[in-house]
């Protein structure tokens, strides 16, 4: 790739796992009231047809990892887990209350935070407590993260034995400069063990997560992440580049000088190395910074068209409604996004007061609606098309007019109502994202709120 075209587009920008995105919800407009309103419209809607997707927070960690931009918590006291887990029923029962009809659930995942900081009975009583009250579509799919330090047999077996196929574990490199600048040990075997174990429970699509732009990380670094990496051949992989946004996230940041990262160029050459050495061995790019063997569900998703993306990333099926549970955990109604409270003090107290626990969102407008369309087609398909009158926008002509240079430099092709992007264009496609993204256009921010597109 060139490099001219590295330095032309590495801007900030957003990751799009919504439209519009959070620095742009209007919350001065939003209000519990409206949020629930639009969930339960989109519920009413779409819940015996499809299903719902639950997200689960769970925030607590042992240590800090300084690469890591989640909500979380640092404890070794680990009796936070009951607790923790009674509030995240009831706040599971007052959306039974105001929902009225039983869950139907199509995809569930289980984030941190450490997931694998809880016991498996504690896990488990989780699960059941959430099972009693919801029913399961017929191809439903529940995930976990887990940490390969320290998730154990029971922790595989207890998740299995209440429906879990798929887990995911973070790697992000195997050197150990690297780890130690991240703070996060851990050699290839726990890795490798971990693993070996979900597969002997039976799950069936096992995840790793490698991150390149890392403090002090070199090509040699990225390349021996992923030869080690094919030695495991885990079904489907997150590759992608690490969000330096130290102005949001505090000091958990600032384990390292912004010297010791690699820069814009190192980090698209880290890239490309990264990703011929996965097509090698047989992985798919499944949209952006994903990759998948063909026997997995995300790539079978991509073969028919159906590929999801949400706040959890890419998915295989979508839903329209979607539920967080837990501290800082973000719902979609499709017509409606809603956060909750990020201090778990002040998430006990809410709930206690049988108040669901939202303090902040976006109820979409007509307009939104359409771009969100259009930047999720660019996202999951690499096009979109304004045949139909209910993709049109009056601003059409103008995000065409900011896309020709794009064109010029071979990225996209517009034809008379569609976009293609090219596969020169793919790792560029949240550049493209945001010639749609009109909030964006509108007021530009005065500091950076986004981490840099490359």
């Amino acid at each position: 790739m060139h490099n001219s075209l590295i330095n032309k587009y590495n801007i900030a920008g957003p990751r799009y796992t919504s439209y519009p995105t959070v620095p742009y919800w209007d919350d001065a407009s939003f209000s519990l009231k409206l949020w629930k309103a639009s969930l339960k419209k989109s519920f009413d809607e779409s819940n015996s047809k499809e299903g719902i997707s639950l997200y689960i927070h769970l925030p607590f960690c042992e240590s800090l990892c300084t690469f890591c931009g989640c909500n979380k918590r640092i404890t070794k006291q680990h009796n936070v887990e009951s607790p923790y887990i009674n509030a995240v029923l009831k706040e599971w029962y007052l959306y039974l209350e105001l929902l009225n009809e039983k869950p139907i659930i199509k995809e569930l995942h289980l984030g941190g935070g450490t997931p694998t900081f809880f016991s498996p009975e504690n896990l488990t009583t989780l699960i059941k407590g959430i099972l009693r009250t919801s029913k399961l579509t017929e191809n439903y799919e529940f995930s976990f993260e887990g940490h390969p330090n320290n998730t154990t047999k029971a922790h595989l077996q207890a998740l299995y034995d209440v429906g879990f196929r798929r887990v995911s574990y973070g790697v992000q490199d195997y050197n150990e400069t690297v780890q130690k600048a991240i703070h996060r040990i851990q050699p290839f075997e726990n890795v490798k063990q971990a693993t070996i174990m979900a597969r002997e429970v039976g799950y069936t699509s096992v995840g790793h997560d490698i991150i390149f732009g890392l403090p002090f990380q070199t090509i040699a670094h990225v390349e021996q992440t992923i030869l080690k990496t094919k030695e495991l051949l885990p079904d489907r992989l997150a590759f992608y580049s690490y969000a330096h946004v130290p102005w949001i996230k505090g000091n958990g940041q600032r384990g390292f000088c912004d010297a010791d990262l690699p820069s814009a160029e190192l980090k698209r050459q880290q890239y490309e190395l990264g990703k011929r050495l996965l097509a090698e061995v047989g992985y798919h790019e499944i949209g952006m910074d994903h990759f998948a063997l063909q026997t997995d569900s995300l790539y079978q998703s991509m073969q028919m068209g159906k590929l999801h993306r949400n706040f959890m990333g890419y998915t295989a099926s979508k839903t329209q409604a979607m539920i967080g549970l837990g501290v800082s955990s973000i719902s979609d109604s499709w017509y409606g996004f809603s956060q909750n409270v990020k201090g778990i003090e002040e998430y006990y107290n809410l709930l206690k007061d049988n108040i669901i626990p939202v303090f902040r969102g976006h109820i979409l407008n007509e307009e939104d609606l359409i771009i969100r369309k259009h930047i999720l087609n660019l996202m999951c398909q690499f096009k979109t098309s304004w045949t139909s009158n209910s993709l049109y926008f009056n601003e059409l002509p103008d995000v065409l007019v900011k896309l020709k240079e794009m064109e010029a430099d071979g990225l996209l092709h517009i034809a008379s109502n569609e976009i293609n992007v090219t596969k020169k264009g793919q790792p560029f496609v949240r550049n493209i994202c945001m010639a749609f993204d009109l909030l964006l256009q509108r007021k530009q921010p005065n500091t950076q709120l986004f981490s840099m597109t490359v």
